[in-house]
């Protein structure tokens, strides 16, 4: 795994933030949910759909009156997204999206659909021209926009996107295996990786159990060659190992503890003390929180703890034990960096 010397706490020059309304100064992004879903649909949550528009809406609302001020949506191709209702919702709460390409693992598709976006008739995921198909798509939705059925030629199943409104994604989200990197796992990543060499796009990588972060660090970063600090880490605190942590954080990636929208996760009471780990070791600038809202009985209008939790119970409870200047580095200045990318010039909101 590289080890890369933190970069100081200023953005890059030049580098915006791709909103689904445009490029946006990383400034003003104020309080960031680093990771959270608004829609998002999987086999594997049947009936859990999060599809509704104005619950969506609803949350968006609560989380601004919260003190928030953009929320990362990391539901990537083919499950839901709905990107073309994102930039709407951002208009009218106030709250600034980034919307996310990618591909998650393969339990979360249909066959035909990954045979698909490989650019094949479903085979296994080996070949270059499936590869280079694959990048083109992350490429694109980074760039051009999201458009036909949920990104793409050839569209992506039943949350069809058809509207003339095509946002851009400003993030790549991959994911590991439930063990280890899988074979799909590696060729999503190698797509991510090229994808990233094309935009300078930070890649998101969902941890399933919060573990496998020195083997996603040595593919994307030895092999791949995705400087560290554009790689973020998500779900460390499903693992509350803090040597790991650390070593990930010595390494230059981000590290992401999300899922503090679970109230009652196991790992939850242990999160101020992973958070106070880090900083006291230096690493307080690699730190990002998000509440990874990804059922309907999660959100707050039906009931769970949804967005507005991560500001309205986990930020006092926070301040409380790592003090307000910390938490505060969390919440604006790391987000801001983390999604800083130094895009080709296309206009900015």
């Amino acid at each position: 795994m590289v080890t890369a010397p933190l970069e100081d706490t200023a953005v890059r020059p030049a580098a915006t933030v791709r909103t689904v309304s445009g490029d946006v100064s990383p400034a003003a992004l104020g309080v960031c949910d680093a990771h959270d879903h608004l829609f998002l649909r999987s086999p594997l949550l049947p009936g859990q759909e999060l599809a509704d528009s104005g619950a969506a809406a609803a949350e968006l609302r609560a989380f601004r009156e919260a003190g928030g001020g953009t929320v990362v949506q990391w539901t990537p191709y083919g499950m839901g997204r709905r990107a073309g209702e994102l930039p709407r919702l951002a208009a009218e709460s106030g709250v600034r999206i980034i919307a996310a390409t990618g591909l998650h693992q393969a339990v979360h598709y249909a066959p035909e659909v990954l045979g698909r976006v490989r650019g094949k008739a479903g085979g296994a995921p080996d070949g270059t021209a499936g590869l280079a198909g694959l990048a083109g798509l992350f490429v694109a939705e980074l760039t051009t926009g999201i458009g036909g059925r949920d990104g793409g030629p050839g569209g992506g199943g039943p949350e069809a996107e058809r509207t003339a409104v095509r946002p851009r994604a400003g993030m790549i989200k991959v994911a590991g295996g439930f063990h280890g990197l899988d074979a799909h796992a590696r060729y999503t990543m190698a797509a991510a990786a090229e994808a990233h060499q094309a935009t300078g796009a930070p890649i998101g990588v969902h941890l399933e159990l919060g573990t496998g972060a020195a083997d996603v660090l040595d593919l994307l970063c030895d092999r791949l060659a995705v400087p560290p600090d554009r790689v973020i880490l998500g779900h460390l605190n499903r693992s509350p190992d803090l040597v790991v942590h650390r070593q990930a954080a010595a390494a230059g990636a981000y590290l992401a503890f999300d899922g503090p929208s679970r109230a009652h996760h196991a790992t939850d009471w242990r999160l101020p003390d992973a958070l106070a780990a880090l900083a006291d070791a230096g690493y307080a600038d690699r730190l990002l929180l998000g509440g990874d809202t990804t059922t309907a009985a999660a959100r707050s209008v039906n009931g769970g703890p949804g967005m507005p939790h991560l500001l309205r119970r986990l930020r006092p409870r926070l301040e409380v034990a790592l003090g307000e200047a910390l938490v505060r580095r969390v919440f604006t200045t790391n987000p801001a960096r983390a999604f800083a990318v130094a895009w080709e010039p296309t206009g900015s909101a």
